[in-house]
C-alpha cells in the first residue's frame, strides 16, 4: 500500500506548478543567510561561487527546470507528510524529495570530496531547498498538490489563482518590496536569542512546523476570495518562515564551511 501511495504521489506531483517561494522571497532568504555567515564560511563560499552571492544563487534550482538534464530534480522541491503523521520515507516518491535531498546534499558538501562544479551546484541547490522547506505548502498533505488544486481569487485580480501561489508569491509581491528591502526588514527582527535558538539544525522540526500551520494556511472563506484579511492574519507567518529559513541556512553553511 505504501508503495502504491508513493507511485500515486509521483503521478500527482510530477507536474506540480508551484515553484516554492517566488524569486523575491528566495533571494531575501539568501541575503539574510549571507549577512549571518561567519567570515570563514563567507570566504570559502565566495571561492566556490565567485561573483554569485547566496541571494542570486537561491533561484538557480528553479531556473534549471527549463533544462531537461536536471529533470531528476523535479520532485526535490516538496515532501509529503499527511496530516497527523510524521515523515515516512516509504510513502515518498522514488525520485527523491526536498527533505531527503537536503540531507544528502549537506552530507555531500561536508565530505569535501566534490569537484568544484559539483560543489557549486549542490551549494546553490541547498540554498533553494532550505527555502522551500520553510514554505508551509511545500510540506504537502499528498491530497491537493501542496495547495495547487485549491482554487482561489487573490485580491481583485480577474483570473483565479491557487493557494500555493498565494503563499509562494502573491502575498510577498503585494508588499511591493525588493528582495533587499524585504531582507532588511526581516533582519530587524534578529536577536542574539533568536540566532542561538536556531544554532541546531533539525530538519524534521521544520516539517512539524509546517504541519502545525495547516489549519491557518487552509482557512479559506467559502467564496474562495483571499485579500487583505487573509494577508493580515498570515503575513506574520510569511515573515517568520522567511526569517527562520535565512538564519537556519546560515547555520548550516557555517557548520559546513566555518
Amino acid at each position: 500500500m505504501k508503495k502504491l501511495i508513493a507511485t500515486l504521489s509521483l503521478i500527482i506531483f510530477i507536474n506540480q506548478i508551484g515553484f516554492g517561494w517566488g524569486s523575491i522571497a528566495h533571494r531575501a532568504i539568501g541575503q539574510l543567510a549571507q549577512w549571518h555567515l561567519s567570515r570563514t564560511a563567507e570566504a570559502r563560499i565566495t571561492q566556490i561561487l565567485g561573483s554569485v552571492d547566496l541571494a542570486m544563487a537561491s533561484t538557480w534550482m528553479d531556473e534549471i527546470r527549463s533544462d531537461s538534464a536536471y529533470d531528476y530534480t523535479n520532485t526535490w522541491h516538496w515532501v509529503t507528510v499527511p496530516t497527523g503523521t510524521t515523515y515516512d520515507p516509504e510513502i515518498q516518491v522514488p525520485t527523491g524529495n526536498a527533505y531527503e535531498a537536503t540531507q544528502r546534499i549537506i552530507s555531500a558538501l561536508k565530505s569535501d570530496t566534490l569537484s568544484l562544479e559539483q560543489e557549486q551546484e549542490y551549494l546553490k541547490m541547498l540554498v533553494h531547498l532550505v527555502g522551500d522547506l520553510h514554505q508551509p505548502l511545500h510540506i504537502g498533505t499528498g491530497e491537493d498538490r501542496g495547495g495547487n488544486d485549491v482554487r482561489v481569487r487573490w485580491m481583485y485580480e480577474p483570473d483565479s489563482s491557487n493557494l500555493h501561489r498565494v503563499w509562494d508569491s502573491d502575498m510577498v509581491n503585494a508588499k511591493q518590496l525588493s528582495y533587499t528591502e524585504l531582507a532588511n526588514h526581516l533582519n530587524r527582527y534578529v536577536t542574539p536569542e533568536l540566532v542561538s535558538e536556531n544554532q541546531s539544525v533539525y530538519i524534521e522540526q521544520w516539517l512539524d512546523e509546517a504541519v502545525e500551520l495547516r489549519d491557518t494556511v487552509y482557512d479559506v472563506p467559502d467564496n474562495k476570495r483571499l485579500g487583505y484579511e487573509y494577508m493580515y492574519h498570515n503575513w506574520p507567518i510569511v515573515e517568520q518562515r522567511l526569517l527562520l529559513a535565512g538564519l537556519r541556512l546560515a547555520t548550516i553553511l557555517n557548520d559546513i564551511y566555518g
